[in-house]
C-alpha cells in the first residue's frame, strides 16, 4: 500500500514521509508561504516542508485557510 492510498485520516496520523516544519516555524512563514500561492508562485518549492506540515495539522491548517480567505477578500476589495 503507498501513501497515496492511505485514508486522509490514517495518512495525518502517520504523518508525511516528506520534511517537514514545525507549528512555530509554519506561523513563522504562513504570510509568506499564502502570497506566494495567491501570486502563483510555487510556494511548496519556495517554503519547504509548510505544506506536508498543513496537511498533518488542523490547528495550522485552519489558521492557513483563514489567512488566504481573508487575503482573497481584501485583493477583490
Amino acid at each position: 500500500m503507498t501513501g497515496r492510498d492511505l485514508d486522509p485520516t490514517l495518512k495525518r496520523l502517520l504523518g508525511s514521509d516528506e520534511p517537514e516544519v514545525s507549528c512555530d516555524e509554519c506561523f513563522a512563514q504562513l504570510d509568506r508561504y499564502v502570497e506566494l500561492e495567491l501570486a502563483g508562485a510555487p510556494a511548496d518549492v519556495l517554503v519547504p516542508g509548510l505544506r506536508a506540515h498543513l496537511v498533518g495539522c488542523p490547528a495550522c491548517a485552519e489558521e492557513h485557510e483563514s489567512l488566504r480567505a481573508l487575503l482573497e477578500l481584501d485583493s477583490v476589495s
